[in-house]
């Protein structure tokens, strides 16, 4: 077996607030443009007229991940800050109200308005896609039968919305929520092969639900655009390094699933009912209680969890040039994930002696100064 190239891609979702209020604010025409002269097709409007969405370049490795990410953020922060915006990477807004929001009115944007009905009119979420290179059909399938027991470790140290329209909401993911409200969406179902998830893919497009592959939301995908498996679970994270670490393990564990089929050997593929089980645990609860050790039959720490997949992927984390950052996935726990973050600012602000819509405005000021931290 050849072994693939392995190359990462990262795309985020961003949201624009007022630079002085930190209430969201719409990006302007201008802006869009300013961004893409500067930037190409590495930047694209979302269907949110308040929202920014960027893609790195096919990576060889993190650290070229890491170059080409942190400048889409500079060049997204420079732009915005000319009209007096400024970007957060966080999967929710503290504080905004859906209803007030407004789709970008173009073909695309008001096709997927009609088709979602009430259930986009909430879309108010940003997440993070991270690709991974594997150019062979049959073992990207295979390889996402494996990776999906992965998908809730990801989740819980990706979290980045406990807030939902100024209040909070109990969890550390409010956004995966929002958006399994959609079709074909959450955990991927086990598939045989490529033939079958093609045979899939054909009939929902025979039927004429979907027009492409593009159109299957699951947390967990054959890329419809390129030769690459799409993991779609996580929350955008706030912190560049956190955004690494999480894209660095992704690539990581795709190597090491990778390496167990050149021996006839796989990672144990266990049902979706008990991978629910640990989704809703992440969503809930994200690093600070734990998931579900299927063969020890009992929840486990994470820091333990995090210490166990970084020992198991180590040898392919240095093989691909990111142990670094996949060691970084430590710091997440024990400084906890954004909504701890999050929390922690509303609680300081709080404690000051603010009112609760002033203890709000400085958790997003807070997410506004981690966008370069």
């Amino acid at each position: 077996m050849n072994s693939p190239p392995f190359t990462i891609g990262i795309e985020e979702e961003y949201l624009l607030v007022d630079a002085e209020t930190f209430d969201l604010a719409e990006a302007p025409e201008a802006m869009i443009t300013a961004c893409q002269d500067r930037l190409g097709d590495q930047v694209a409007p979302e269907f949110l007229r308040c929202q920014i969405e960027v893609g790195t370049k096919v990576c060889d490795n993190i650290d070229v991940a890491r170059a080409d990410l942190s400048n889409l953020r500079r060049v997204i922060k420079e732009v915005a800050a000319e009209h007096g915006l400024a970007p957060i990477a966080a999967a929710c807004h503290p504080t905004a109200q859906w209803s007030e929001q407004t789709h970008r009115d173009r073909e695309r944007y008001n096709q997927l308005k009609a088709d979602l009905a009430g259930v986009g009119e909430r879309m108010l979420i940003c997440g993070m896609h991270v690709h991974v290179g594997l150019p062979d059909d049959d073992t990207r399938i295979d390889l996402m039968n494996q990776l999906s027991y992965f998908l809730p470790h990801l989740l819980a140290l990706s979290t980045s919305s406990p807030y939902w329209q100024g209040r909070d909401t109990g969890l550390a993911s409010y956004r995966i929520g929002i958006f399994d409200n959609l079709p074909r969406t959450g955990l991927p179902p086990r598939l045989s092969s490529w033939s079958e998830y093609q045979r899939l893919v054909d009939t929902l497009i025979g039927a004429g639900l979907i027009e492409d592959a593009s159109k299957i939301w699951w947390d967990l995908r054959p890329s419809d655009a390129f030769p690459t498996i799409e993991s779609r679970i996580c929350d955008v994270c706030p912190r560049i390094e956190h955004t690494l670490s999480i894209a660095a393990t992704i690539q990581a564990i795709c190597r090491y699933l990778w390496r167990l089929k050149r021996k006839n050997g796989r990672w144990r593929i266990y049902e979706n009912t008990l991978l629910d089980e640990n989704r809703w645990r992440a969503r809930r609860y994200g690093t600070t209680e734990g998931l579900i050790d299927f063969g020890r039959g009992e929840v486990v720490p994470m820091a333990e969890l995090v210490d166990e997949l970084i020992d198991l992927i180590a040898e392919d984390a240095e093989a691909l040039g990111g142990l670094d950052a996949v060691q970084g996935l430590r710091a997440i726990v024990t400084g906890g994930t954004s909504s701890d973050r999050q929390r922690a600012a509303f609680a300081r602000a709080k404690q000051n002696g603010n009112d609760e819509a002033t203890a709000l405005r400085a958790v997003t000021r807070a997410l506004v100064d981690d966008f370069m931290a």
